[in-house]
């Protein structure tokens, strides 16, 4: 087995992996960063809205929202520290350093917006891509930066740990301690080892484990996943946000929250706004009220449409090219048109638990972004602080990290071989499995659950999870069946903690 030692592996490339890579690499630790496709394939890329920027002088204002929205459920604390060092990043790095073209007025002053749940304008935008603006400046400058190497179409398997994967046989004494990850090279179907003084899971959500979703291809929990197995603690595992408005004719996309803030309203088929029976904040509620009211429309036979008619046609090009590009092609012209829009699974909320520096309780092993969970979203996340948490989370982590290296001795065994099967796997039973997966997630484990659909959802993917452990064992590792493998635990550990929790809070509404 093929073995490559490094300071630290990244497994992830999205913008809380690649924040940590680069700042890693320029404190001069060695980066190993890999991904299971191509390095822009990530939810980063996909985030429209924008980034929360709130002045550190009145961010008590924000705080305050960001409780409302997480309905009391937020680590406070945390998010304080995410919001204040979230600010220094964006201006230090994205800004001046990255150069991001954020959008501004006339006088170069930049131009903030307001989103729902948001008592004022405080987010930073570019145009309606700006995920895509962020990442793609963050991976130029980690392509160019000598000591990251990356490794693309390259899908973690395991965590390493001393406990269970070292071929010193006292190891099993040390405390939980991880050291490095199984990774195979999708190409190659060849299993390889990463050897590191620290690791960091940056695989972003979960959204691909239901059947209508705004995630990247690759979002199957796999970080989750992976921590849970070495004994890593996870948490608020119930609360998946799903978004209000994804384009709901055709081929679905994202249609960003920021289109109510300038000034867009939901309605029914008759063209009558009905938001303001469910919240006093309308169309820009939180998006777990707005989602919830949305299917109570359809489960009614109603069907929901977003109505511009209040923005001017020549703002909406200008503010938002890529959603009017896009639903011009499914033959909407949303300047002329509602936009026929439907919820869809969008951001974990829950995830491995970390501190603010990405710290989880397994030594040497560190969460960031959507895969860890700190506390800042609580029940329900407040809009466009998903990217403010993994660019703050990712330059804190690689802070801490290169402290801890450089003043601390690792112990790095040589790890075991991994066991490689040769029998190929039958590809339209994963196909099959997965798609049993996504179905049983969203129409049990979804918007609106009941007791009775989650101990449903949990026979059948309890049995599928047993289905998986044996077949896993006899046959060949593909990025597909890693899917399966570490969707049906997420999938799982979700409707565990939906079973648990009696109480209708955010995005977890039992009926």
């Amino acid at each position: 087995m093929r073995i490559l030692n490094t300071d630290v592996l990244v497994i992830g490339s999205g913008l809380a992996g690649a924040t940590y890579a680069l700042k890693a690499a320029r404190n001069g630790l060695n980066v190993i960063m890999i991904c299971g496709g191509e390095l822009a394939e990530t939810n980063s890329d996909l985030a429209q809205g924008g980034v929360v920027f709130e002045n550190p002088k009145t961010v008590n204002g924000l705080l305050k929202d960001i409780q409302t929205a997480g309905c009391g459920l937020c680590n406070i604390p945390a998010a304080k520290d995410i919001c204040v060092n979230g600010h220094k990043v964006i201006e230090e790095l994205f800004i001046k350093d990255l150069g991001v073209p954020f959008d501004t007025d006339k006088n170069g002053k930049l131009l903030l917006t307001r989103e729902g749940a948001h008592s004022k304008k405080r987010i930073l935008y570019s145009k309606d891509t700006t995920g895509h603006a962020m990442l793609s400046r963050l991976l130029r400058q980690v392509k160019k930066t000598k000591n990251i190497k990356t490794f693309t179409h390259n899908t973690a398997v395991d965590l390493l740990t001393l406990s269970h994967n070292s071929s010193e046989t006292l190891d099993r004494y040390y405390p939980l301690t991880c050291f490095g990850a199984y990774i195979l090279d999708n190409k190659k179907s060849e299993v390889y080892a990463v050897t590191a003084k620290k690791t960091v899971l940056a695989t972003g959500g979960a959204g691909q484990l239901y059947r209508h979703t705004t995630n990247s291809p690759s979002s199957f929990g796999h970080g989750i996943a992976m921590a849970y197995r070495v004994g890593a603690r996870v948490m608020n595992m119930e609360f998946m946000q799903f978004h209000p408005t994804v384009f709901g004719k055709g081929k679905t996309f994202l249609i960003s929250e920021a289109v109510r803030g300038e000034g867009a309203v939901l309605v029914n088929s008759k063209g009558r706004q009905f938001m303001n029976k469910y919240h006093p904040m309308g169309s820009l509620a939180p998006r777990d009220v707005v989602a919830r009211a949305i299917e109570e429309q359809r489960l009614h036979g109603d069907k929901v449409f977003l109505d511009l008619s209040a923005i001017k046609p020549e703002h909406v090009k200008e503010r938002f090219p890529n959603i009017y590009s896009k639903c011009l092609e499914q033959g909407v012209d949303i300047t002329k048109e509602n936009i026929p829009v439907v919820p869809a699974a969008h951001y974990f909320c829950g995830g491995v638990y970390a501190d603010v520096n990405g710290r989880t309780n397994i030594l040497n092993l560190n969460a960031v972004g959507e895969t860890a969970c700190t506390g800042l979203h609580g029940a329900n996340r407040l809009a466009s602080t998903s990217l403010l948490e993994s660019l703050s989370m990712g330059a804190a982590c690689a802070k801490k990290d290169f402290e801890d290296i450089k003043k601390t001795k690792f112990h790095i065994p040589v790890p075991r071989e991994w066991r490689s099967p040769r029998a190929k796997p039958d590809l339209n039973l994963i196909k099959q499995d997965i798609s049993t997966l996504q179905s049983t997630m969203w129409n049990y484990v979804g918007l609106i659950r009941s007791k009775t659909h989650l101990q449903r959802a949990e026979k059948i993917l309890r049995h599928l999870h047993n289905e998986i452990a044996v077949f896993y064992q006899d046959v060949e590792l593909t990025p597909e069946l890693i899917n399966l493998r570490n969707g049906t635990q997420t999938g799982l550990l979700i409707t565990y903690a939906a079973l648990k929790n009696n109480r209708n809070i955010g995005c977890h509404f039992i009926s």
